[in-house]
């Protein structure tokens, strides 16, 4: 039997409904709130992806690249002219002026070296008065880089036989396959073998040149 107070109404029962219905409030803005974000999602999607559209790649279509960077050795003169002034049967006559020999070079992975070279075209005659009287490449000596005085009496891959000089090797290694490299060169003839060369001007052609190898 329940109990009812004044107006017939019994308390427990008039809770229980006010509960429901704040349940039920409660519910129908939690679904709204839901209902509404959802269609605003929708509304984003439709809006960044144009209705029925797809997405059409074209064939990939290619470009061949060749770019080829070619060996190359220079090597330049600080001067081109050196002169002389000879004292018969002496050992020193010393160049007037040095000569940087400057060698620059972009090399392959498999170039093992870098060599310069001095020469003359003929050993007998490095230099000639052109009447028969000639001073020989053995007595035309180069100091190279501040060291020893040396003659010009080598068979190199360039020049005369027994007519050349290497001045300066230089190892290719992984880190200089490109670079520069300089030989600073000294003259000097030396006379002591010649002491019945006559008076004269004595000219010739000495060549500097590089090779890697």
């Amino acid at each position: 039997m329940i109990e009812t107070g004044e107006g017939g109404e019994h308390p427990a029962l008039e809770l229980f409904c006010i509960e429901q219905a704040t349940s039920k409030g409660t519910m129908t803005i939690r679904q709204k709130i839901g209902r509404g974000a959802a269609a605003l999602a929708m509304l984003i999607a439709l809006l960044a992806t144009p209705a029925g559209a797809q997405v059409l790649n074209s064939g990939a279509s290619t470009i061949t690249l060749n770019a080829v960077l070619s060996q190359a050795i220079t090597l330049t003169l600080s001067a081109n002219a050196v002169n002389f002034n000879l004292t018969s049967g002496s050992g020193s006559n010393p160049g007037s002026t040095a000569i940087t020999a400057t060698t620059a070079w972009t090399l392959r992975p498999n170039v093992g070296s870098l060599k310069v070279y001095a020469f003359f075209s003929n050993a007998a005659s490095a230099l000639t008065d052109g009447a028969g009287n000639n001073i020989p490449s053995a007595d035309f000596q180069i100091s190279n880089n501040g060291g020893a005085f040396a003659a010009l009496t080598n068979t190199v891959p360039f020049g005369g036989a027994n007519a050349g000089l290497l001045l300066s090797t230089t190892p290719i290694l992984g880190n200089n396959k490109t670079g520069t490299h300089n030989d600073v060169m000294n003259f000097n003839i030396n006379l002591v073998p010649l002491p019945a060369l006559p008076a004269g001007t004595y000219t010739g052609t000495l060549t500097i040149q590089a090779q890697a190898i």
